[in-house]
């Protein structure tokens, strides 16, 4: 038996014929079942049998056993020390089946290789691996072609994660019902479910609908339906910008040359967070004054200005830090990896609350404040719309209605023809 646990792989032997055969052939009337089970969060190895005073003795005796009360059995972690303490322990007290843990662990092979574990750079929460056991064989086989044509598709690892999250809420929801026979209306009924019961807001909608749409159409080939399920209007937010007080605050607040040169990074060109990580020491180029963003979000390359004064902040911080960067600009804790983006979440939070900036802004802000400031210097949004990257202009226009929030500061015409005095 295959058993396969965090990334390392064991190989244990266990009784699997039938009872009757198993007692002719050991003499052994005593069945004990090894089933797996989660139990207090943890991946534990269940053990049923007939209750026996001597054998109970026995199996206290082993490393980590307790009892479960809910599930009245004795139980161990699931580990292959634990599976090699039950085998010395019980095997001449009676036979152990070990038919469920054998399929559980080949099933957590097939989801692990699925699932595989989060990247440190990513910002999407990774599907749970407990969670994707529990799908029936059949919708489980159709999570792994859904994800196999989105990397034939060459979709981004940040789109895969994302669209496997959305997927895997409908298929939890399932259970046993194969989410190939879901029809028009039964997604219809769930997108009202979703966002009536789950309380998904538009764009989580717009997410989890693209991913229902990519498995139906993309892998099961269907019509397409969608269009008979309507998308919810997207709300208009407005994005989060910091004054230019605000911003010299948040500078001067770090006193760590690679936390500043970070904050400056990002704001110069209008950076998102995982741009900044990717930056390489080969992408800065000094003889045209430009910084090549690669792979940015979209697959798209794009350069960028590189200002003056971050090139001086740059080299101060390249000359006086130590260990230097070798490869990446901004390296985590090993040498020739990037610093992780939620590390960089994090430098921008201390700066903020150091600054005594109130407002609930995010690194991403820096972008947001980037594009602003650019629009009220009078910068064409066509430029805007290169610098940032953007494919759709009208993802960029969000910014005038930013810039419109200056018609506060322009004086009422009741101002003038009334004063305070008169009122």
């Amino acid at each position: 038996m295959r058993f396969t646990t965090g990334t390392a792989m064991y190989i244990y032997t266990g009784v699997t014929e039938g009872h009757e055969v198993r007692k002719k052939r050991t003499g052994m009337d005593t069945l004990i079942t090894l089933q797996p089970m989660h139990h207090r969060g943890q991946e534990s190895i269940a053990l049923h049998y007939k209750s026996d005073p001597a054998l109970n003795r026995q199996v206290r005796m082993l490393p980590k056993a307790k009892w479960s009360q809910s599930n009245k059995c004795w139980y161990v972690p699931l580990s292959e020390e634990s599976y090699k303490h039950i085998v010395k322990a019980l095997k001449e007290k009676g036979a152990l089946d070990t038919t469920a843990l054998k399929a559980y662990l080949e099933k957590k092979k097939k989801v692990t290789a699925i699932l595989p574990v989060a990247a440190k750079n990513t910002l999407v929460k990774p599907v749970s691996i407990s969670a994707a056991w529990k799908l029936s064989q059949e919708n489980l086989q159709a999570l792994e072609k859904f994800v196999e044509q989105l990397k034939l598709k060459a979709y981004s690892p940040s789109t895969i994660k994302t669209y496997r999250n959305e997927f895997m809420q409908l298929l939890q929801l399932l259970n046993n019902k194969p989410v190939n026979e879901l029809k028009p209306d039964d997604l219809r009924r769930y997108m009202v479910y979703a966002m009536e019961k789950e309380g998904i807001k538009e764009n989580t909608a717009h997410s989890r609908l693209n991913a229902l749409k990519f498995y139906f159409e993309q892998v099961l080939h269907r019509e397409k339906f969608f269009w008979e399920i309507p998308r919810p209007k997207k709300r208009i937010i407005l994005p989060k910008v910091m004054g230019e007080s605000e911003l010299k605050r948040l500078f001067n607040a770090h006193k760590n040359k690679k936390h500043k040169a970070i904050l400056f990074t990002a704001y110069s060109a209008g950076l998102r967070v995982s741009e900044v990580v990717n930056l390489k020491l080969n992408h800065i180029d000094r003889s045209r004054m430009q910084l090549l963003i690669k792979d940015a979000k979209g697959k798209k390359d794009r350069y960028v200005m590189l200002s003056p004064v971050l090139l001086d902040i740059l080299t101060n911080y390249y000359k006086t830090t130590e260990p230097r960067p070798s490869k990446y600009l901004f390296e985590g804790p090993v040498p020739g990896t990037p610093y992780s983006a939620s590390s960089m979440q994090r430098v921008f939070q201390l700066a903020r609350k150091q600054a005594g900036i109130s407002k609930q802004v995010s690194f991403h802000s820096l972008r947001h404040s980037f594009a602003t400031h650019l629009l009220e210097k009078g910068i064409d949004i066509k430029y805007i719309k290169d610098l940032l990257g953007h494919f759709d202009i009208k993802t960029t226009t969000r910014y005038l209605h930013v810039k419109k929030e200056q018609l506060i500061s322009i004086e009422s015409p009741l101002d003038a023809l009334i004063s305070k005095d008169e009122i």
